[in-house]
């Protein structure tokens, strides 16, 4: 009995052309059109475990975790340097969805540095920011700004212990002026006290202490006190608005009054 046999049928070149270009596991460089290339791991023709990506344009370099083609885990970015030539790290932390995410530390400049908590590269959470010309806040941050509970402390020593908002000083604070021995404590809008109490804070180690010390409360030097009736006749400022100095930190005590930001001294030499 004659035996038919049936040919198979071939494929098209292109299948196994295509098959043989799927990018799965390890690839020591793939370059794409516009000269950037990439070396490390490759998952379903995506970047996906460690590897290193080189941009041609901007000369940026990227080496840590990849995930479905975005970085995604821990890695470190690095861009040339404009005076050297060389290549600097300018980020070292976590991603996620190709952004800064987690906690990292974020180089401006050789002496401007950031280390602390990021979302969507931006500065979110607790961190702190040490800035070029000496000073350093150590806080909460939020869209890339001090927003929350922060200090700020400065070069020369002085710093502001309370609440930012918007990279501003805004509500209740304390700002020590250790360089003149004194300690006002009030209220900030903007950047600016509004109202509150200076005392005399460390007046003996003071490098520069003030000329006069602030008159205790009671004290002939302290001048007019207003009456039950006087204080009738003026009523008293929002509780909201006014700041006292907590038990602990006793002094001899001044009022102030404020305009546009500038103290002046209310009563007393």
């Amino acid at each position: 009995m004659p035996v038919s046999k049936c040919l198979k049928k071939s494929e098209s070149l292109w299948k196994g052309w295509d098959w043989k270009a799927q990018k799965n596991g390890l690839r020591r460089q793939v370059y794409a059109v516009n000269g950037d290339y990439y070396v490390g791991e490759w998952k379903d023709n995506v970047k996906h475990g460690k590897g290193t990506q080189v941009w041609k344009k901007n000369g940026a370099i990227y080496e840590g975790d990849w995930k479905f083609g975005k970085r995604d885990g821990y890695g470190t970015l690095s861009l040339p340097d404009q005076q050297t030539g060389k290549c600097r790290r300018v980020y070292s932390g976590w991603w996620k969805g190709d952004k800064k995410s987690g906690y990292g530390i974020q180089f401006f400049g050789p002496k401007e540095y950031y280390e602390g908590e990021w979302c969507g590269s931006q500065r979110s959470g607790w961190g702190r920011m040490y800035y070029s010309n000496g000073d350093i806040y150590e806080g909460q941050w939020e869209n890339d700004k001090p927003n929350g509970e922060g200090m700020l402390r400065l070069k020369n020593g002085n710093r502001y212990e309370g609440c930012w908002e918007r990279g501003m000083k805004n509500g209740v604070g304390r700002f020590f002026h250790l360089d003149h021995g004194q300690l006002f404590e009030g209220f900030w809008v903007d950047n600016m006290a509004k109202c509150g109490t200076m005392i005399d804070f460390g007046r003996d180690e003071a490098p520069e202490p003030t000329q006069f010390p602030i008159p205790e409360v009671g004290s002939p030097h302290q001048g007019p006190v207003a009456t039950p009736r006087d204080r009738s006749q003026h009523p008293q400022p929002c509780p909201a608005q006014t700041c006292q100095a907590s038990p602990a930190q006793t002094g001899n005590r001044q009022g102030f009054v404020f305009s546009q930001g500038i103290p002046s001294k209310r009563g007393g030499s």
